[in-house]
């Protein structure tokens, strides 16, 4: 898989047009919003507020007609006394309120309502009000019977046409406002139909996001587990590979070079014994002859420190009593080792995978923790081996920040032999390197009791 593959397969480019066309449909809603909240408002305001302003200027003018009503029912009464002209004052009182009141009709009045209405209700009073002029025009010449005549035959029918016609007008304007609470209403109604469809599509579109981030992280993780599968092949070849390597490495050391050393002392041995003890000779063959022999031995413990032989041949057990004895002489640490539990027979390929385990922490030790003394314990069970090494050095979170080579090599090792590995910090400080691995049930017991050993290694 290449890295162009990879970066094609992106879901970024797709979640980006996602959001963008998401921020665009929200935008494009709260204009139309907006919108529609604007001119609802113009229509409140506008349509509604002045309709109910000129109602009331409508009521004002019908209430002064009724005064009127009542006026020239009292002029007509023939229980009054009072001449007719008595009542010129209150007519003009009543005039003025609505002259007043029909000019401010004029102003608030809806711009449906057709202009005739309007001119022909103004018309209707300038002619109601010359009436009233001549009425009380023959009463101040004293005619009394010719202005009460008037006001029967002329005023009040006048005045009733003109209650008619406010009421006419009165009865437009609630058909006015039954028509704009409809369009309001219709408003209300087509932004809740928008907010469902919005609603619908947002989800819609979330949905269709999620579907696809999961989908990608779905491919994503598959690629993650692909290539950690790889990388583990990959560190399961290095490590037989190493292991393969160091184990002909051994071979080569001990059967070739050692036989070699072991022929060229047998060599020296016999040069030395056909030459007269006196011989200088004698002596330098006799010091060449224990340089080989160190040699020779230098040579096995190297063979062995690469790959214990003692591992094929003896087991676990007496693999870890060998290391752990030399263990003060290379690296310089005081090693308590405990066993207990039934010890029973580990299979080679788990056996080199512990050994080296118990290899890298104790080299761990030494090179970073600072501490001189370390803990080995070495636990049986009836399913699994347990190791643990415990030191109360410096611990982990003091050592560098960048992750060694040797505890990914743990890791891996303990994942090879289908186990488990876990790096802690006692209460003391320092560090417990812990690995369990699973061991199949063995067919019968072993041949060995229980026992639990404890000693200190001082010495190689």
């Amino acid at each position: 898989m290449t890295r162009g593959a990879s970066r094609s397969r992106s879901p970024t480019p797709g979640l980006l047009v996602g959001l963008i066309l998401t921020l665009a449909a929200v935008v494009a809603y709260s204009l139309y919003i907006n919108r529609q909240l604007a001119g609802l408002r113009v229509l409140q305001s506008d349509l509604v507020e002045r309709n109910r302003k000129d109602s009331l200027q409508l009521l004002r003018i019908q209430n002064n007609l009724n005064q009127l009503g009542l006026a020239m029912r009292d002029m007509l009464d023939d229980d009054h006394t009072y001449p007719l002209v008595a009542w010129s004052s209150q007519f003009e009182r009543i005039r003025g309120d609505l002259d007043q009141a029909l000019a401010s009709q004029a102003e608030l009045a809806v711009a449906t309502r057709p202009p005739a209405d309007r001119d022909r209700l103004t018309d209707s009073l300038t002619q109601f009000w010359d009436a009233v002029d001549r009425t009380f025009a023959l009463a101040t010449e004293g005619r009394e019977e010719a202005a009460r005549a008037q006001v029967s035959m002329s005023l009040q029918a006048r005045q009733a046409a003109l209650s008619t016609a406010v009421a006419r007008l009165l009865i437009e304007n609630n058909e006015i406002d039954e028509q704009a609470a409809q369009r309001v209403q219709g408003i209300y109604d087509q932004v809740q139909r928008q907010v469902y469809w919005f609603l619908t599509a947002t989800l819609m579109a979330i949905a269709a996001t999620g579907l696809y981030l999961i989908r990608a992280n779905r491919r994503l993780f598959a690629e993650l587990a692909s290539l950690s599968d790889g990388r583990r092949e990959l560190a399961q070849q290095l490590i037989a590979t190493r292991e393969s390597t160091l184990r002909h490495l051994s071979r080569e050391l001990h059967d070739e070079v050692g036989q070699i050393l072991t022929a060229i002392g047998s060599m020296l041995g016999r040069a030395q014994k056909q030459t007269p003890a006196e011989s200088p000779l004698r002596a330098d063959l006799r010091e060449i002859g224990e340089m080989a022999q160190g040699t020779l031995n230098n040579v096995r413990s190297l063979s062995q420190t690469l790959h214990p032989s003692i591992l094929e041949e003896l087991g676990l057990d007496s693999t870890f009593d060998w290391y752990l004895g030399t263990v003060e002489k290379q690296l310089g640490l005081v090693v308590s080792y405990q066993r207990s539990g039934t010890t029973v027979p580990v299979d080679g390929t788990i056996g080199i995978h512990v050994y080296r385990v118990l290899q890298e922490a104790l080299s761990n030790v030494s090179r970073h923790s600072g501490a001189d003394r370390v803990s080995v314990r070495l636990d049986y069970s009836a399913t699994a081996l347990e190791l643990e090494v415990e030191d109360h050095g410096s611990g982990l979170a003091a050592r560098t920040g960048r992750r060694g080579l040797g505890l990914v090599a743990m890791r891996e090792r303990a994942e090879l032999v289908g186990g488990t590995i876990e790096f802690a910090r006692p209460p003391e400080g320092g560090t417990i390197v812990r690995l369990r691995v699973p061991l199949e049930e063995p067919d019968g017991q072993g041949d060995e009791a229980p026992r639990a050993s404890s000693r200190d290694k001082h010495n190689g």
